[in-house]
C-alpha cells in the first residue's frame, strides 16, 4: 500500500492511499472506484488479471479520499474537481503522465473531471457506466436529497438497510460524510459538463456496459461522444465485481486499441 499526502481548502494534510502492480511496460492504469466502493476491494482481482497483465501496464488501485483505504478529512469537500486534483497530486509525485484512467461510475466521472483540468495526465478513458448526465445517478440524487447532518447521523443507516443486495453492501467501505458530499458533487457535476468533456476528448476512449444494465440511457450519450462501446457480460452495474474476469477482458481490449490508436 502507497500513500500521498495531499492538501485540503483548509490546509490540513490527509493522505490517499493506493495499491501497486508491477507492469513491464511503460504504461500506467489508473482504476477509479464508484460512489461508497473502494478499488483495493473492487478492482483488484480484474486488475490481476493475465488479461489486463499481458499489456504490460502497471496498475494504481486508488482509494479516493473518504472512501477505502484513504484518509476521511471532515474538511474536504468531495467534489469531482476536489477528488480529481488528489489523484493528479497522485500522478504528479510519481511522474506520471498519459495514464489510461480507468473510472467506474462515479470514478468515471472524476476521470472526466481531471481530464478536463489536466489534459497532459490522461493518455485514454475507460469508463465503465460513468456519469455523463446532470443531475446524477439514482442513487446519489437519493442520497444527495438529504440533508448532510442527518445522513450523516442516520440516513446512511436507514439508506444501507433498504439495500437489497448483500454483495454492494460489502463493498461499502467509506465515510458518510464523504459518501454524501461526493452525491452532492455527482448532482452538481462539473463546468463544462461531464458528457461534454467526454465528447470533447480527443484521445482514444471506451465506455463499458454491463449487460445486465440494458437498455442503459447514457450508452447513447457514449455512442455519439466517439466512445468505443464494450459490453461486460453477466454484469450489472456492480460490474468489478459480479463479473471481474469480464470486466478486465473488456478493459484489456480498451487497452489494446488505445495503445494502437497512439
Amino acid at each position: 500500500m502507497r500513500q500521498q499526502a495531499v492538501v485540503g481548502p483548509a490546509g490540513a494534510e490527509a493522505y490517499l492511499r493506493w495499491a501497486e502492480l508491477p507492469g513491464e511496460g511503460e504504461g500506467v492504469r489508473v482504476f477509479l472506484h464508484g460512489l461508497g466502493a473502494s478499488a483495493t476491494f473492487d478492482c483488484s482481482e480484474a486488475a490481476a488479471h493475465p488479461a489486463l497483465r499481458a499489456t504490460g501496464h502497471r496498475s494504481l488501485l486508488v482509494d479516493l479520499l473518504g472512501f477505502g483505504w484513504s484518509d476521511r478529512p471532515a474538511d474536504f469537500g468531495y467534489t469531482l474537481e476536489e477528488h480529481a486534483d488528489t489523484v493528479a497530486a497522485v500522478l504528479d509525485a510519481d511522474g506520471i503522465r498519459g495514464a489510461e484512467l480507468v473510472g467506474h461510475s462515479m470514478g468515471g466521472a472524476v476521470a472526466l473531471a481531471l481530464a478536463a483540468r489536466r489534459p497532459e495526465l490522461v493518455g485514454a478513458l475507460v469508463l465503465a457506466e460513468a456519469n455523463l448526465r446532470p443531475g446524477g445517478g439514482a442513487w446519489s440524487r437519493k442520497i444527495a436529497a438529504w440533508p448532510e447532518e442527518e445522513f450523516a447521523t442516520r440516513g446512511m443507516a436507514e439508506f444501507t438497510a433498504g439495500e437489497s443486495d448483500p454483495g454492494y453492501l460489502a463493498t461499502l467501505l467509506a465515510d458518510p460524510l464523504a459518501i454524501h458530499r461526493s452525491a452532492v458533487g455527482l448532482v452538481r457535476g462539473i463546468s463544462p459538463g461531464l458528457g461534454q468533456v467526454f465528447a470533447e476528448y480527443d484521445g482514444p476512449k471506451a465506455f463499458l456496459v454491463g449487460e445486465l444494465s440494458r437498455p442503459y440511457p447514457e450508452e447513447g450519450d457514449a455512442v455519439e461522444a466517439g466512445a468505443h462501446i464494450l459490453t461486460v457480460p453477466a454484469a450489472g452495474h456492480p460490474m468489478p465485481v459480479e463479473n471481474p474476469d469480464g470486466f478486465a477482458r473488456a478493459v484489456a481490449e480498451a487497452s489494446v486499441r488505445a495503445t494502437a490508436a497512439v
